[in-house]
């Protein structure tokens, strides 16, 4: 009887161990994703110099290309709302990969490893503002970064149009040559442009929906 007894009482304190082991191997695998979310966008702030733009494509790298937590369409998708929603992109942006890969979360993580950087340096640049803004060095510099960033933004514009152009449908294509001309050539507002494309997509997507269960009821 006794044996038995101390028999049961191993196998619970297995279970429990194995439990506690499974809870901690669990801890350690969320702990590990939220650092490595923390500090690739952390990385990439302190390392992106030229706007918001700029980060895009380097956020599709690290997490399309070499993590694979958020695909293609994905990323288009975020970028899209990050643009259209008020604030500055990169923390829009970031704010929702961060959300996509880990919620509330890793949204508040991406955060703040996107405005710490900038906020640290910007504190110390403004220390010695007068320097910085009368230094030839400095201005020669700061007009070679602008090549830079023009060319980077470039960059992501050619991958977002590529990406639209090959899905070999009219509209996006439409839509997209009539928003450029109408912010290039017409100077129509940007906010008028995104709620139209918005509307245009929004109609679209009810359609091909609609359509779509037609054909299922068929």
């Amino acid at each position: 009887m006794k044996k038995g007894k101390n028999t049961k009482q191993t196998r619970m304190t297995l279970a429990r161990a194995k439990d506690f082991g499974a809870s901690r191997r669990g801890f350690l695998q969320k702990f590990s994703k939220f650092a490595q979310l923390f500090f690739s966008v952390f990385k990439l702030s302190a390392c992106t110099f030229g706007g918001g733009f700029v980060i895009v494509p380097l956020m599709r790298k690290r997490f399309v290309e070499e993590l694979g937590w958020i695909d293609e369409q994905e990323m288009l998708d975020l970028t899209a709302i990050a643009q259209s929603s008020p604030g500055a992109i990169a923390v829009n942006a970031s704010i929702l990969v961060g959300y996509h890969v880990a919620g509330i979360p890793g949204a508040l993580l991406t955060v703040l490893g996107a405005v710490t950087p900038p906020l640290v340096i910007i504190s110390i640049i403004s220390l010695f503002y007068q320097a910085f803004r009368d230094n030839a060095m400095v201005s020669l510099a700061m007009a070679g970064m602008l090549c830079g960033v023009a060319a980077v933004i470039f960059d992501v514009v050619f991958d977002m149009a590529k990406t639209i152009v090959q899905k070999k449908r009219f509209l996006p294509v439409f839509v997209l040559l009539g928003a450029f001309i109408a912010v290039r050539f017409l100077s129509v507002n940007m906010i008028v442009v995104i709620l139209v494309c918005g509307l245009i997509g929004a109609a679209e997507t009810l359609y091909r929906d609609r359509k779509h269960r037609e054909g299922e009821a068929k």
